[in-house]
């Protein structure tokens, strides 16, 4: 989480029960990456919780380790995860087709930012935020693309909570840009973490009687 050391690992343990729940929820091994998500959400905050330690007790190199393994959820990670993830669930050919393009643009831009993220120094400073000084992200081609791939996927999905859960991600993004925008990355994680109790939800009472009817229907 963006504010302290406490509220991160608190948001981490909470993520974490939410995301074992979810994952046991699921019903069959192609729910299981999306059903991960919570948990996966668990251990970023954990992740940036030790990063807020490294500044209290000067660490530098557990603060390197911890920007780096935040950098690879935050830009690796989320934009291949989330459109493989509602590929795997979604069971409309035409929803799936479109789906498979941002899995694509998601590759891409992962890979992109992992060649980024070795080939030039990723550091973390803290303000009142953590900022990640990561300039290759805000490059407009990389930003949309990114977007694309966490955010607008969801709106092909043929299931109403997860097409809600890639709405309010795209509105978060732009409001923790506008706010703030120097400790984005930390801002909008935290909000996504949030965000995805939506998953539970998702698993824990979406009908699979309404999804046996989805195919061929929509």
């Amino acid at each position: 989480m963006c504010f302290s050391a406490t509220a991160s690992f608190i948001a981490g343990t909470a993520l974490s029960v939410l995301g074992v729940a979810t994952l046991r929820t699921a019903r069959r091994k192609a729910e299981i990456p999306f059903a991960a998500i919570p948990l996966l959400f668990g251990i970023q905050q954990f992740i940036e919780g030790m990063l807020w330690l490294s500044f209290s007790y000067e660490a530098p190199q557990l603060n390197v380790a911890m920007t780096y393994l935040f950098s690879i959820f935050s830009h690796v990670l989320w934009p291949m995860l989330v459109p493989f993830s509602i590929g795997l669930l979604e069971v409309v050919p035409w929803r799936r087709n479109m789906i498979a393009g941002f899995q694509a643009a998601g590759l891409f831009v992962g890979l992109y930012l992992l060649y980024m993220l070795v080939e030039y120094p990723v550091k973390a400073v803290l303000a009142t935020n953590i900022v990640y000084v990561s300039p290759h992200f805000y490059k407009i081609p990389v930003m949309l693309l990114y977007l694309a791939a966490t955010c607008v996927s969801c709106f092909f999905s043929s299931v109403a909570t997860i097409r809600l859960f890639g709405a309010l991600a795209l509105v978060l993004f732009v409001f923790a840009n506008w706010i703030f925008s120097v400790a984005l990355f930390s801002v909008w994680c935290f909000f996504a973490a949030l965000l995805s109790s939506i998953i539970y939800v998702h698993f824990r009472f979406y009908s699979p009687m309404f999804e046996s009817r989805l195919g061929g229907a929509i």
